[in-house]
């Protein structure tokens, strides 16, 4: 199960926090004894889906909203999620022993913190600005509600909030009944 991170700070904190621990996985995972790595990417997997989902659903549509140039920052990072999660998806197929996943890994890796740097860069900074400490603070505790309740694997396509909440029960349930049933 993925690491649960308190923490009574305001959606940015909360999402920087998360993407550290993601860097964090990442790292371990690629460092992981062929026997422990699955145990990794399993976690890093399921931080991955939630985190985005969460996005997905309450920050994006914020920031399309509130920041400048939102509608253009937004679409940019969803479509590097849809690519990060066609690669997940590919990954979750590949034995974790193998030099084909620790290739893909890296390359995984690297997508998604470039990813990261431009959320932060372009859409976290705004979003500070723009809303008040109670709407950021507000948020995170959506952002945490939407992580308890998110698909715990990657959904490629399924990027934008109306799709989350469509197709994201459904999935969630899936997920989280094949989690149950194949845990490392």
């Amino acid at each position: 199960m993925a690491q649960r991170i308190e923490s009574s700070a305001d959606v940015v904190e909360f999402l920087l926090e998360q993407h550290n621990r993601i860097r964090q996985l990442f790292a371990e995972t690629a460092a992981a004894a062929p026997e422990d790595r699955e145990e990794k990417f399993v976690e890093l997997r399921r931080l991955l889906a939630v985190h985005e989902t969460a996005e997905e659903e309450i920050v994006h549509p914020r920031a399309r909203r509130v920041i400048d140039h939102g509608k253009e920052i937004v679409d940019a990072r969803l479509e590097e999620e849809n690519k990060a999660k066609h690669a997940l998806a590919e990954l979750e197929s590949i034995d974790v022993s193998s030099p084909e996943f620790t290739v893909k890994l890296a390359k995984l890796r690297d997508a998604v913190l470039n990813h990261a740097g431009n959320e932060e860069s372009e859409e976290f900074q705004q979003l500070r600005v723009k809303l008040d400490q109670s709407d950021l603070e507000r948020m995170r505790r959506i952002v945490e509600f939407a992580e308890k309740t998110a698909p715990t694997r990657p959904h490629p396509g399924v990027e934008s909030a109306a799709a989350n909440m469509l197709v994201g029960p459904f999935a969630s349930m899936l997920d989280r009944a094949r989690d149950a049933i194949s845990k490392p």
